[in-house]
């Protein structure tokens, strides 16, 4: 059974947003139709009564005052009345579900991105940075909604406009066909300032990502900054990128004017041309007295459709910039996908004898891993050997089909694969909450075993209830060793086919170091494991070391045989200490 959102504008669990600008446009327009569509049918009258007011006046001056028709005076008056009272009614109902139509799809928007952020948990900040992450929640879903805010308006422009046109065409050919030619060209113009604009805006909003992560950047790690003495550095870096910023937005600035005085220029300069030639057609005797006022005020009037339809351009601008951002939230995809429900038996052996078998091979390294083997990855870059672990744990459509690590997996959900992989982070996340839920796992002793691996033991004493203590918000009453190995007791704990460890030790001493790299390798003998490090510790115990220079594999050996013949292996895990 299919469930529902649990309020009139949710997303129901079943629903997959596209991740495509465009195409994420039309689901969200498709989910709120019934109010876009309301909103049209007030904003059309809405318009169209304003438009039809000059046709009225002009039938009062040539039927009323030219006639000397008292009677047809009155009616005709009565008639512009009528008209100022139905473009008053329908205007608020126009307002009404212009608001509601923002509202609704500004929520929905930041329904779809949340939803997709805790789905793709630490992933998501591997792929994008955080500060454009952020910028998006701060900004992003209310333009969202600016499209939809002036939909109802720009129906009312287009309708209006062509239903002015035709009554121009049966009064004078000429300035019928200047309306229906001149009109269009004039928005077309603007695509000369929007295509830029929509560039600038684009740099713009990805620098100030740049500057939101930098500054999230530093206030996580201000302590260290401060033990280092790099305030200096830091704020070298921030007033670089504020720079970076703020030029970026003088260059929107300066288009977005552009596109302003547009708006108010080009419609004034059609006035001109329109009532130009209205005015030597009656003089002409081509036109009556009336049809001369009805002219102006079409032309005045017609200010007001192009002035929408270029503001509709200018929002949808905005609108796709913010939803290019979101759609790629939404393309992450987590490390840790939802389990796959009933599947096959004979696929998932199928699968699960894939993962077991597999040799994975990353071709930009040229890193090749062995079935049930720990191996690991060193470099003097760390964020070289970082990124080949990031790779041979990500799948990405190849010539013949869906890949992962070299294999192709033509035949086989990617979901289910992912069930049987596990890539860690080198800056893992802990939430508050009980220490058992933070950690995971089936029950307490598989639990308690994994700490052991990990020799995270001491944990259990530093949270006051052991495992049904409370972990305080990203682990601030554990030290930087103790996150590391509680995170690492959590990735044993999956219990993953495959598990890729980046730095896994980065924070501990040698002592704790060495107990962890001798039971780590215990606890995986017979299972494939990348780790990506640079600890003599470790990699002694690693079944086949891969070293890497200028992101190329170059050597490959045991620890203690590298060392004995690689003068480069020496220098980046010895450090110089023969």
């Amino acid at each position: 059974m299919l469930s529902r959102p649990p309020w009139e504008y949710g997303v129901a669990a079943h629903e997959e947003p596209p991740a495509d600008a465009d195409r994420l446009l039309v689901w969200l327009a498709r989910r709120q139709w019934r109010t876009l569509v309301a909103g049209a049918a007030c904003g059309i009258p809405w318009m169209l009564a304003t438009a039809l007011i000059p046709a009225a006046v002009g039938r009062a001056v040539d039927a009323g005052i030219v006639q000397r028709d008292a009677t047809a005076l009155v009616t005709w008056s009565l008639a512009v009345l009528g008209l100022g009272l139905v473009s008053a009614a329908t205007g608020n109902g126009r307002h009404w579900f212009a608001v509601q139509n923002w509202l609704v799809g500004a929520f929905r928007s930041g329904v779809v991105a949340d939803r997709a952020v805790r789905r793709a948990g630490p992933a998501l900040t591997r792929e994008m940075p955080a500060g454009e992450v952020l910028a998006s929640f701060t900004s992003d879903f209310g333009r969202m909604g600016h499209t939809f805010d002036v939909f109802a308006r720009f129906m009312g422009a287009v309708v209006s406009f062509v239903v002015v046109a035709v009554i121009l065409l049966r009064g004078s050919l000429l300035l019928g066909l200047v309306m229906l030619v001149g009109g269009p060209l004039l928005v077309a113009s603007l695509a000369f300032v929007m295509k830029p604009l929509q560039r600038r805006q684009s740099a713009q909003r990805e620098q100030a990502g740049r500057l939101t992560a930098l500054g999230a950047d530093t206030v996580s790690g201000l302590r260290v900054l401060r033990g280092i003495g790099g305030e200096e550095a830091f704020l070298e870096r921030y007033r670089a990128q504020s720079e970076a910023v703020r030029l970026a937005g003088v260059r929107v600035a300066g288009t977005q004017a552009t596109l302003d005085a547009a708006q108010v220029l080009l419609p004034g300069i059609f006035v001109l041309v329109v009532t130009a030639i209205g005015a030597r057609l009656a003089v002409a005797g081509e036109i009556s007295p009336g049809q001369l006022v009805a002219f102006y005020g079409y032309t005045a009037f017609l200010t007001m459709p192009l002035q929408t339809a270029v503001e509709f351009a200018d929002k949808l601008i905005s609108t796709r910039v913010a939803a290019r951002r979101i759609a790629r939230i939404l393309a992450v995809e987590p490390d840790h996908p939802a389990g796959t429900g009933d599947v096959d038996p004979a696929l998932r052996r199928a699968v699960e004898q894939l993962v077991e078998t597999a040799v994975l091979t990353d071709p930009a390294s040229g890193v090749e891993v062995l079935p049930g083997r720990m191996t690991a990855l060193v470099s003097a870059r760390p964020e070289e050997t970082a990124a080949v672990a990031a790779r041979l744990g990500r799948t990405a459509p190849g010539d013949h089909g869906v890949t992962w690590g070299g294999v192709v997996l033509d035949d086989l959900p990617v979901s289910l694969v992912r069930e049987h992989l596990l890539v860690s982070t080198p800056d893992p996340r802990l939430f508050s909450g009980p220490l058992r839920r933070e950690i995971g796992g089936q029950d307490d002793e598989a639990r308690r075993a994994a700490l052991l691996v990990a020799d995270a033991d001491d944990v259990l004493g530093a949270v006051d209830g052991g495992l049904d203590g409370e972990v305080e918000e990203r682990g601030r009453s554990l030290s930087g060793g103790q996150r590391q190995r509680l995170a690492l007791a959590r990735s044993l704990l999956r219990d993953a086919d495959v598990l890729v460890l980046v730095e896994p030790t980065s924070a501990v001493d040698a002592h704790t170091e060495a107990r962890v790299a001798e039971r780590l390798a215990q606890h995986r003998k017979g299972r494939t494991t990348v780790v990506v490090t640079a600890s003599p510790l470790l990699l002694d115990r690693a079944d086949e070391v891969v070293l890497l220079e200028d992101g190329r594999a170059t050597e490959r050996g045991t620890h203690r045989d590298l060392v004995r013949r690689s003068p480069t292996y020496r220098s980046v895990v010895v450090r110089g200490e023969d």
